[in-house]
């Protein structure tokens, strides 16, 4: 099922964006704030937040900041309801944008690792989405999410497993909510960028003692390294810019970072070529498919039914 119309006009709508007090998070919040967004800006940083309401207060966009940690759930409804007793409303422009990254060997990752990278970087995710998605539809108002993920999550990464992991678990569940939410109106893009010219090489700051042990170096060369590549980064507004064409032109993925196509195109064509050919089985195949077909027109509505 395909949405009725694709967004065009973001004047009025209200757009809720996590790690919005910077980087990735403030670029979407100046575009769409420019284009007639009302902004709520949430972060766990409360100093950042007030630096970035300055900013887009004097462009003349409105907004407001919410202090978010993105794992926590009961922090997630009530910034929910502060959302909705501040501008009236739902939001109808959800950034699951906050992420944190580390690096380091695949072979010593630990439980702590594990546990910070995915609980934020996918964990947050889902809490965005579980969150907000029903206030969306009950709203009855068209509406689009649009979740970062990264080009690393398009294959693995002996330097950033979870990071990766973490990554390809959100494009698949951007990929299900997509399909899921079009009936409602509400489309959903995730985007996959490069570096972008932000902070986020300074994340293990912001991991908490709870984590544990870490298996990974993180001290002031490992941070220099990172912004390293992410100070030639692209710059936010240019990304955001990307993402507002992809909104209005109702992508589900939204890359403009062309120095990876053939990368990509190279991992995905040994997947594909992984695959055997129809005559290696057409039998087996064709009872398959005859199987999935049928119980996608009859058996699957059993899970879509009250009863």
């Amino acid at each position: 099922m395909t949405r009725e119309d694709n967004m065009q006009d973001f004047n009025g709508a209200v757009a809720f964006i996590t790690g919005g007090a910077s980087g990735a998070g403030l670029g979407q919040a100046q575009v769409f704030g420019r284009a007639g967004a009302k902004v709520v800006i949430a972060d766990m940083r409360g100093d950042a937040i007030e630096q970035a309401l300055t900013t887009l207060r004097a462009e003349g966009i409105t907004a407001h900041g919410i202090v978010l940690d993105i794992t926590d759930r009961e922090a997630y409804a009530r910034a929910a309801d502060e959302v909705e007793q501040v501008f009236g409303q739902a939001p109808t422009l959800l950034f699951n944008t906050a992420g944190v990254n580390s690096f380091g060997p695949v072979e010593k990752t630990t439980y702590g690792d594990f546990d910070w990278l995915i609980g934020v970087n996918l964990g947050g995710v889902i809490n965005g989405m579980v969150t907000f998605v029903p206030r969306m539809i009950a709203s009855g108002k068209p509406g689009h999410i649009v979740t970062t993920s990264s080009l690393g999550g398009l294959s693995g990464s002996a330097l950033a497993a979870p990071y990766s992991a973490a990554k390809a678990a959100v494009i698949n569940l951007m990929e299900s909510y997509h399909q899921g939410l079009a009936k409602h109106n509400i489309g959903v893009s995730v985007i996959c960028p490069a570096n972008i010219k932000s902070n986020i090489a300074e994340a293990t700051k912001l991991r908490p003692a709870s984590a544990g042990v870490s298996g990974y170096r993180a001290d002031e060369a490992t941070i220099e390294s990172l912004h390293s590549i992410h100070r030639h980064g692209m710059e936010p507004v240019e990304l955001a810019e990307w993402t507002k064409k992809g909104i209005e032109n109702g992508d589900l993925y939204i890359i403009p970072y062309p120095e990876a196509k053939e990368q990509m195109r190279a991992h995905f064509d040994k997947i594909v070529d992984a695959i055997l050919p129809l005559d290696a089985d057409p039998e087996g195949a064709k009872k398959r498919i005859d199987a999935l077909m049928e119980w996608g027109a009859k058996g699957a509505k059993v899970f879509t039914t009250t009863e």
